[in-house]
C-alpha cells in the first residue's frame, strides 16, 4: 500500500484498531508523497503568502488575486511528470485538464493555460525526442479542443532529464469577485460526483507519483477526454450562477479518496457516501478501486438535499453530463465509505486528510564543496571565435526559437491574448481595462551549482520577463521539483531552495499564492538537477495604453542601451555548458535585491511612459543573446561595441584586459540586467529617468544593417552574423531536430 511501519502504527494508534482493506488503500492514496506533502509541508511554511491583493477562503485549490473594480484572477501550477514520462500524450493532456478543474473549483472561468516542458538532450537522445513531440500534441490537443488558449511557458533540455519528462502546467482563471464559490456546508447537505465516469484508470496514481519511476505502469496514467471537460467547466459555471453550490472540490490526485476527506476536513464536517451511487465505466469496481481511481474530468460538489439537487440534476441534464448523488453531509467529522448496507469505511476526515509529517534528515551535497570555485579564473581557456560560439548558441536547442511548440497551440482563442507566446511574458486583457502578464521560468543548470542563488534568480528572471511588459509583479506560484527526499543531500537542496525563494517573494512584497511539491523525480541516471519553476503574474494599470504591452518592430538607428551590470558570473551559463562542453562549475549569478529594485523600477517607468520600442530580458545566453533575439525577432541587425557595457571590474585580476573578457561580457547570466531599444526621439527622455532612477546603463550599439556584429576592446570584430541566415537556422533548428522524431 506504499505505508511504512511508522505510519501504519500511527494509523493504527488514532483509530483505535488495525485498518481494514479499503481503508489501506484510501490512506495510502492521501498519505502519499504526492497528496499530502509530508516531506515538505513543515518546509512551505516559510513562504509568504499574505498580501493586498490576496484573497483566501477555505478549501480553494487556486491561488486569488483581487485585480480591481471588483474582478479576481485565479491561479494555480501542477505537474504530470510520471505519467507523461510513461505516456506522453495522455500524461500531458491530463495534466492539463487537472490544472483547468483547479481554476474551476473557485469558481473562475479558465482562460489562459501555460507549460514549462523539460526532457533530456533532445539533440542526441531520440526518445527525449519522442516525449518531446507527444507531450507537446497532448497539451496542444486537450487545449485546442477546451477553446483555451495556451499562452506561453519554457522548454528546457538537459541531461540530467534522460528518459525522462517534467511536464509543469499552469492555469489563470478570471471572474467576479461575487461570484467566488465560499465552501461551506450544513449537515443534511447533499454530495454530488459529476462529469465523466469512473473507470480503472488512473488507480494508484498518487502512490505512482510519489516513488521513483522504476516500472512504466500504463494503467497508472489517466485517459484524457477534453470534450465532456469543455462541457464541465460550463456545468460548473451554470450551477454557480444558479447558486446551487456550496462547495466544490476536483477530484485529482487520490480521486475520491482526497477529496472527500480533504472536503470534510476543510469544512469541518463529516461525509457519509456509498460507493454503488458512484457511476463507473466499468461494472463489478471493488470500493477500493472506485475510492482511488483517478478518472479524469470529474467535480465533486455540495449542495442543498432538496432544490440544490434538482437544480444541479437539471443543468447536468442540459449539457447531457453524467452526476451522481453519492453521499449526505454529516456533523460528526467522519469519512464513512459505504456500499450498499455495507460499511467499509470509518474514520476521522481530519486523520485521512492529514498525514504524518516527515522531518527528514538534511545535509549540503558532497558535490557541491568548492564548485562555484572551479573554472572561476578560466582565462586561458577563452573560446578562440566567437562568431561561431554565438551561432552556435543562438541555434541550440535551449535558445533557439520555440515556435515549433507554441505553433501548434490556439494561443488566441477567447480574445484576451495580446502578447503572444514567444515574448518575454504572455498578456492578456482583462475585462477592467488592466492587462496581465505571466511568466514562468527555471533554470537547474544555476539551480545545481547554487541551490539557494539558482532559485532566487529564477524568481527574478520572471519579474523582468513581467517587467518587459511594463507589468508590475503582484504574485508568484512556485513549483518544486526535486529527487527523492529520503536523500539528506536531495532534501538540503529542497529546503535551500525554498528558503531563497522566500526571502526574495518577502524582500520584493511579492505573495506566494499556490504551488505544488513533485518529489522522486529520478532516472536511470540518477536524480535531476534542482528544478524549481516560479510563474510571476504582473498587472498592468488600465490608465497604460494597452499597446504598451505590445513590442513594435525596432527601426534601423534604433538606441541600444543596457540596464544593468555585467559580471564574471558564468556558472551554469549556457555558454559554458554548450560551447566550452563545461558542466557543474563556476560562479552562479546572484542577485542583488537593491539592484534588482533599481532596475526594475527604470525599466517599469520607461515601458509605461511608452519611450522604449522593445525592452528584453537577459538571461539563458547573456547579454550577446538578449540583443540577437531582439535582431532576429525583427529583422534588423545591430552593431554594438562591448567596451561601454556596464560592468563590475573589480572581478578582474587588475585592470589589464584578460582573455575571457569578451566571454563574460557576452555570455554572463547576470540577472537584473534589461536590454531597451529606444528611438532618437525618445533616447534623450529614457536617459534622464535613468539617471533619476540611479540604475547602472550605457548606450551600447545601435539598430541597423543586415548583420548583428560585437567589437572587442581592441575594436576588433568579436563576432559577427548574418541576420537572415541566423534567423532562418534559429527558426527552424527546434523543429528539425523534432520532425522526424519516432
Amino acid at each position: 500500500m506504499g505505508l511504512d511501519a511508522l505510519e501504519l502504527s500511527y494509523l493504527t494508534s488514532k483509530l483505535g484498531r488495525a485498518p481494514n482493506n479499503t481503508e489501506l488503500h484510501i490512506i495510502a492514496a492521501e498519505w502519499s508523497e504526492h497528496c499530502s506533502y509530508k516531506s515538505s509541508k513543515k518546509h512551505l511554511k516559510v513562504l509568504p503568502t499574505d498580501g493586498p491583493l490576496v484573497i483566501t477562503e477555505k478549501g480553494y485549490d487556486s491561488g486569488v488575486l483581487d485585480v480591481g473594480d471588483g474582478y479576481v484572477i485565479t491561479a494555480h501550477i501542477e505537474s504530470h511528470n510520471h505519467p507523461s514520462a510513461v505516456e506522453p500524450y495522455g500524461g500531458a493532456a491530463t495534466g492539463v485538464g487537472g490544472v483547468i478543474r483547479d481554476i474551476l473549483s473557485t469558481g473562475t472561468r479558465p482562460i489562459a493555460i501555460l507549460d514549462g516542458l523539460r526532457f533530456g538532450d533532445v539533440a542526441s537522445d531520440p526518445k527525449a525526442r519522442w516525449l518531446f513531440k507527444n507531450v507537446v500534441r497532448g497539451i496542444s490537443d486537450y487545449g485546442n479542443c477546451l477553446g483555451i488558449p495556451t499562452i506561453g511557458g519554457e522548454i528546457e533540455f538537459d541531461p540530467s532529464y534522460e528518459g525522462y519528462a517534467m511536464v509543469d502546467v499552469a492555469a489563470i482563471g478570471f471572474g467576479k469577485r461575487g461570484r467566488l464559490i465560499k465552501n461551506r456546508a450544513e449537515p443534511g447537505d447533499a454530495v454530488m460526483l459529476l462529469g465523466g465516469p469512473t473507470g480503472r484508470d488512473g488507480i494508484g496514481g498518487a502512490q505512482f507519483a510519489s516513488d521513483s519511476l522504476e516500472t512504466e505502469d500504463r494503467s497508472a496514467v489517466q485517459i484524457p477526454d477534453p470534450f465532456i471537460e469543455k462541457l464541465l467547466v460550463e456545468v460548473i459555471l451554470e450551477i454557480r450562477n444558479a447558486g446551487a453550490i456550496h462547495a466544490i472540490k476536483d477530484l485529482g490526485g487520490g480521486g475520491l479518496s482526497c477529496a472527500v476527506s480533504e472536503t470534510a476536513d476543510a469544512l469541518g464536517v463529516g461525509i457519509e457516501m456509498d460507493v454503488l451511487a458512484v457511476h463507473t465505466r466499468e461494472p463489478n469496481m471493488r470500493a477500493e478501486e472506485i475510492m482511488t481511481s483517478e478518472s479524469q474530468e470529474r467535480m465533486l460538489i455540495i449542495t442543498g438535499a432538496g432544490a440544490g439537487v434538482r437544480t444541479v440534476k437539471q443543468i447536468c441534464a442540459k449539457f447531457e453530463v453524467p452526476c451522481s448523488v453519492i453521499g449526505t453531509v454529516k456533523a460528526d467529522k467522519m469519512m464513512r465509505v459505504c456500499s450498499g448496507d455495507d460499511k467499509v469505511a470509518e474514520m476521522p476526515a481530519h486523520v485521512v486528510a492529514n498525514a504524518r509529517l516527515l522531518d527528514l534528515p538534511a545535509s549540503k551535497p558532497a558535490y557541491l564543496n568548492g564548485i562555484e570555485d572551479y573554472y572561476a579564473d578560466d582565462t586561458a581557456a577563452a573560446h578562440a571565435d566567437h562568431t561561431d560560439a554565438l551561432y552556435r548558441l543562438m541555434t541550440s536547442p535551449n535558445i533557439a526559437s520555440r515556435k515549433w511548440a507554441y505553433g501548434q497551440y490556439d494561443h488566441e482563442v477567447g480574445i484576451r491574448t495580446v502578447v503572444r507566446p514567444g515574448a518575454d511574458a504572455s498578456v492578456l486583457r482583462l475585462d477592467n481595462g488592466r492587462h496581465l502578464a505571466v511568466s514562468m521560468d527555471g533554470n537547474p543548470k544555476h539551480c545545481h551549482v547554487n541551490p539557494r542563488q539558482g532559485a532566487i534568480g529564477c524568481f527574478e528572471e520572471a519579474c523582468r520577463n513581467v517587467i518587459c511588459t511594463g507589468a508590475a509583479p503582484i504574485g508568484m506560484l512556485d513549483h518544486m521539483q526535486f529527487g527523492d527526499p529520503n536523500d539528506p543531500e536531495i532534501l538540503w537542496t529542497l529546503k535551500e531552495s525554498l528558503y531563497g525563494i522566500s526571502d526574495f517573494a518577502g524582500a520584493m512584497s511579492i505573495p506566494c499564492i499556490g504551488g505544488k511539491v513533485s518529489l522522486y523525480n529520478e532516472t536511470v541516471s540518477g536524480p535531476i538537477k534542482p528544478t524549481p519553476v516560479i510563474a510571476v503574474l504582473g498587472l498592468i494599470p488600465a490608465n497604460v495604453a494597452s499597446s504598451s504591452a505590445c513590442t513594435p518592430k525596432t527601426q534601423p538607428g534604433d538606441h541600444i542601451i543596457m540596464v544593468g551590470v555585467t559580471k564574471n558570473e558564468m556558472g551554469g551559463s549556457e555558454y559554458y555548458e554548450h560551447v566550452k562542453k563545461i558542466a557543474g562549475g563556476g560562479r552562479c549569478p546572484r542577485v542583488d535585491y537593491d539592484e534588482s529594485r533599481r532596475n526594475a523600477a527604470a525599466v517599469l517607468e520607461i515601458k509605461r511612459a511608452g519611450l522604449a520600442r522593445a525592452v528584453h530580458d537577459c538571461s539563458k545566453g547573456g547579454a550577446a543573446a538578449a540583443v540577437s533575439e531582439i535582431c532576429l525577432d525583427s529583422g534588423v541587425g545591430c552593431a554594438v561595441d562591448l567596451r561601454c557595457m556596464p560592468h563590475d571590474r573589480d572581478i578582474f585580476k587588475d585592470k589589464q584586459k584578460h582573455a575571457n573578457d569578451e566571454e563574460i561580457l557576452m555570455f554572463s547570466e547576470s540577472h537584473s540586467r534589461y536590454v531597451l531599444i529606444i528611438s532618437d526621439t525618445h533616447i534623450n527622455d529614457a536617459k534622464k529617468m535613468l539617471d533619476k532612477s540611479g540604475a547602472a546603463y550605457a548606450c551600447i550599439g545601435s539598430m541597423g544593417g543586415d548583420h548583428i556584429t560585437f567589437s572587442n576592446s581592441k575594436n576588433d570584430t568579436a563576432a559577427r552574423l548574418n541576420v537572415d541566415k541566423t534567423r532562418h537556422n534559429w527558426s527552424n533548428a527546434l523543429g528539425d531536430l523534432i520532425r522526424n522524431a519516432r
